[in-house]
Order: structure tokens, then C-alpha cells, then sequence
């Protein structure tokens, strides 16, 4: 029988995806520890005012059980944490805090998880910094695209295989919306309907700006070519209410309509976003509503494509899972 180690986890942000998180390790720890050699146990959960420490398999209790939060440093010693896992807003307002506690984490030989992407953007090179100073490491799957795990492809896979472009449809708000607009849906009925099926948040300016995607594109670029995204310029094209006639014009000549994010060696340091018609062929073309894809452009490998994986705080969550797993279980043989 295979012998199971212990990774115990401290939690930032106990939002939607934090909540997804504790919930899915509760339910599937035990399969987990018996497929991947490492039980995940959430030693201690913190939020902005408040925090708590758990036992094993002891539930997060309700918020008005929590107690003042301490250090970050207390909290990893007390816990013994070899993981701390960052599922808090990629706002500008948290992005100086998210910094500080993932390298104060990374410093002390912690590994870091990540859905949050702001302090990304800013402190990529500071964060690489200190995990390589301590031997830590950081993983950001739930950043780049949810359960879609193109940043494992563009930070490992691709290595050897001479990528030079990087193309995608990498939000899934953009692709439904422009689906809807080529049904004839306004702008507005085509976000109403996407919040309803919880598929677009409540305020969607990211998504549709195209910034959202060009965030993501600019991780996969730092992950491929080791670009700073800080030095990334991004020239992004909006979806907007004059969109809807290009949705419908491709549409009748048996394209469609999709919001490509692309970078290349060609042009270093930039990523353009972009309304594209595409062809029957296209992977982009291929994707239905929420749907993601990433093409990278490998010339003499060929493409190496990756789509799918849920876009919803679920989706985000096991991309957490999915990381943590991979910074602590233990490889040997086919693993």
C-alpha cells in the first residue's frame, strides 16, 4: 500500500473559490490521499478581519467563531503549513497585501498556490526571487484559466518543443456573449443571460474589455519565454454594443465571431487582443458559450492545443487542489 504523507494548507480568502476549496478536500481527501501519496488538510483559514485554526477533518466553523487574525508568520509556524494557497479578489486593493503575504510565505520555504492574479502582474520577478532564494515553489493554475491547465502546459510541457506564438480565447464571458450576439441577443441580454447561468460575474468590464484575457495570456508568456508581465504592453479590442453587427456578419458567412488573445516571439513583451473572425478548423472556432482554449504555436512540434475546464469557483478551486497536489506529492516512477 502506498504511504501517504501530510500537507497541511493555510487558506487566504474564504470567498466562493475558498468555500469550493475546504468543500471538495473534505469530500474527496481520502480518494485523493489514495491516488496521489498526500492527504491536503486546511490547517488554518484567513480572511481580511478574522481567521481560524482547524483539526483534521474539523469543519471551518461560522464566521462569528473566528478570531482576530494573527501574523502571517504565527499562522505558518502553528500550523506547520507547507502550502499557503491564495484564493482572494484580484482587485488593485489587495494586490500590495497578496504580494507581501506570498512572499513572506515563499521566503519561509512555503510553497504558494495561487487564483489571486494581481500581485502577478506587479511582483512576478520578486516572487521568483524568493521561492528560488528558499527552495519553495509557486504554482498558478487558477490563474491562468481555471480547470484548463495551460499554464502546466506552458510552464513545463512545452519546454524543448520551440513554442513562438501563443493564441487563445482564454475568457469564457467573452466566447458567450459573442455566441449570443450571433443569435441576435442586444449586448445587454446576452450579460444578463450569462449571469444567469452564472456564467459572467457582476460586473464583467474585464472580460469584455479584453483585459481579463490579456492578463492571462501574460501569465502564459511569463511562464513560456519568462517575460516580466509588469514589461507586457497589452492593445486590447473591446466587446461592445457595436459588436453586435461583426457577430452577425461572421455568423452569415458560416464564422464566428471570437475575442483572441495572442502573443509572439515576433513581437516581444506584447499582447494584442483582438475580434477575429474564425474559420471551420479553428479551434477557437470550436468553442461553444463559456468554453476556453489556448493554441501554442510550435512550428516544428506542431500546435499543441488545450481546451475545456470549468470556469466557475468550482473550477477555480480544483485548480488549487490540483496545484497543491503537485508542489507536495511524492514522485517516483511514472509519477
Amino acid at each position: 500500500m502506498r504511504e501517504v504523507s501530510r500537507a497541511d494548507v493555510v487558506l487566504s480568502g474564504y470567498g466562493p473559490v475558498g468555500q469550493a476549496f475546504v468543500e471538495y478536500l473534505a469530500r474527496q481527501g481520502d480518494e485523493l490521499a489514495r491516488r496521489h501519496g498526500v492527504r491536503v488538510s486546511v490547517g488554518a483559514v484567513r480572511a481580511s478581519s478574522a481567521q481560524c485554526l482547524l483539526r483534521e477533518g474539523e469543519p471551518v466553523p461560522p464566521r462569528s467563531a473566528w478570531t482576530p487574525p494573527v501574523s502571517l508568520e504565527e499562522t505558518l509556524d502553528r500550523t506547520a503549513a507547507r502550502v499557503f494557497v491564495q484564493a482572494i479578489p484580484s482587485s488593485p486593493e489587495l494586490r500590495l497585501h497578496a504580494a507581501e503575504e506570498a512572499l513572506v510565505a515563499l521566503r519561509r520555504g512555503v510553497h504558494v498556490v495561487t487564483a489571486t492574479k494581481s500581485h502577478l502582474l506587479s511582483h512576478w520577478r520578486d516572487l521568483d526571487e524568493a521561492a528560488r532564494a528558499a527552495g519553495s515553489m509557486i504554482r498558478i493554475s487558477g490563474a491562468t484559466g481555471a480547470a484548463l491547465p495551460a499554464g502546466d502546459l506552458a510552464g513545463t510541457s512545452l519546454r524543448g518543443l520551440g513554442c513562438t506564438t501563443i493564441r487563445a480565447c482564454p475568457n469564457g464571458t467573452a466566447t458567450f456573449v459573442l455566441d449570443r450576439l450571433a443569435e441576435g441577443d442586444s449586448l445587454g441580454e446576452a450579460i444578463r443571460e450569462a449571469r444567469r447561468r452564472g456564467t459572467a460575474e457582476a460586473d464583467p468590464s474585464s472580460d469584455l474589455s479584453g483585459a481579463d484575457a490579456a492578463t492571462k495570456v501574460r501569465l502564459l508568456a511569463a511562464l513560456a519565454w519568462g517575460w516580466d508581465p509588469a514589461s507586457v504592453q497589452v492593445r486590447a479590442e473591446p466587446v461592445d454594443e457595436g459588436t453586435s453587427r461583426a457577430a452577425l456578419d461572421a455568423v452569415s458567412r458560416a464564422r464566428r465571431l471570437r475575442a483572441v488573445a495572442s502573443a509572439s516571439l515576433d513581437e516581444p513583451h506584447l499582447v494584442r487582443v483582438r475580434l477575429e473572425e474564425t474559420e471551420p478548423g479553428d479551434p477557437l472556432h470550436a468553442l461553444v458559450g463559456p468554453e476556453k482554449a489556448v493554441v501554442f504555436g510550435c512550428p516544428e512540434a506542431g500546435d499543441v492545443i488545450v481546451s475545456g475546464g470549468r470556469s466557475s469557483p468550482l473550477g477555480a478551486a480544483l485548480a488549487l487542489v490540483k496545484d497543491t497536489i503537485e508542489v507536495t506529492a511524492p514522485r517516483t516512477g511514472f509519477l
